[in-house]
């Protein structure tokens, strides 16, 4: 995703409550066009800024008898398993250079980006591998941000002799408000026409002596599907068109004996009406020191919009080598 980043945590238990805060500031490395000093819009080398972004803001409480409850910003519930599956979470992903400072990963071809959202969280206690989640969160794509998001989860973690996984379900629904509303004479949003937009999904993964396999789906109405859920709207602009979304991956990586190196390949689509964005992905992951991973990946998109013509369907590949350290 984004290439640096520092993450400032600290826990306690007082008065029986596991008390924890946490923030995360995450940065780009490219000269941003839209920041540059000039203010020309063209690429400004050493002079542009780079991107900041505080994904990380939240206070946590609870204990393991009842459960936690989360206050602040942190990664939205829908969609999260899924992109923490992602073999190329850390490397580069289909939408190399489409997005500036920030590569993306799987997402957008195969899930929906899950996002990072300021939101009130409660997770229940872990019955024998069982665990809920549910969120009341903020709500994108609101004129006047009228409206909330209501997210929610089931997992169940299993491990029998060598076999471990994780299945999986979940949902998300809120109201989108119609980009097409306009601004009052006293410059206040006027309120906006609205469509349900909400979607489930359902994944597994299982691992086994090395070997792990992923599967996923997704499937609902009024999504962005491209990328995001529930993009942002405009005070002016066309109408939201009611839109089916649905999309997927399937993933199987192999970590090889003594060297630890990790081999992958995934092939995943997001569906949004008639338009598509699908790509399959090899990579290879190698653990040069445990705190140094090198990446070498191969990307293959192909896009269509749904529309007939010159510009229809396109296509991407990628080769992306690099490196990444932790600590």
């Amino acid at each position: 995703m984004l290439p640096t980043a520092l993450a400032i945590g600290a826990k306690t238990r007082q008065n029986d409550l596991d008390v924890a805060v946490q923030f995360s500031f995450w940065t780009g490395i490219n000269a941003s066009s839209a920041d540059n000093l000039n203010g020309s819009g063209a690429s400004n080398g050493g002079l542009g800024y780079s991107s900041l972004n505080i994904r990380q803001s939240f206070l946590s409480f609870g204990d393991a008898s009842w459960g936690t409850v989360k206050a602040g910003r942190d990664l939205g519930v829908f969609g999260s398993d899924a992109i923490l599956s992602d073999m190329t979470l850390l490397g580069v992903g289909s939408n190399a250079g489409s997005t500036g400072s920030s590569t993306l990963g799987r997402i957008g071809s195969g899930y929906l980006y899950a996002d990072w959202l300021a939101q009130l969280q409660y997770q229940t206690p872990n019955f024998n591998g069982f665990q809920a989640t549910v969120a009341v969160q903020e709500a994108l794509g609101q004129v006047d941000n009228s409206n909330l998001g209501y997210a929610g989860k089931v997992t169940y973690d299993f491990a029998a002799n060598d076999v471990t996984g994780r299945v999986w379900v979940g949902g998300v629904t809120t109201k989108r408000q119609n980009g097409a509303a306009a601004r009052g004479a006293d410059g206040l949003a006027v309120s906006a026409s609205e469509v349900t937009a909400d979607a489930y999904e359902v994944g597994a993964k299982v691992a086994y002596q090395g070997a792990e396999l992923v599967g996923y789906y997704y499937d609902g109405q009024n999504m962005d599907g491209g990328v995001g859920q529930f993009p942002g709207s405009t005070f002016a602009g066309a109408a939201i068109a009611e839109t089916k979304n649905s999309g997927g991956y399937v993933q199987g990586t192999f970590k090889l004996p003594t060297i630890g190196t990790k081999l992958g390949a995934s092939w995943g689509v997001n569906n949004i009406g008639a338009a598509s964005r699908e790509a399959w992905i090899v990579g290879a992951y190698h653990p040069l020191t445990k705190s140094v991973n090198l990446v070498a990946e191969y990307n293959n998109l192909e896009t269509d919009t749904g529309v007939a013509g010159a510009n229809a369907t396109g296509k991407a590949r990628t080769v992306s080598l690099g490196a990444i350290l932790f600590f």
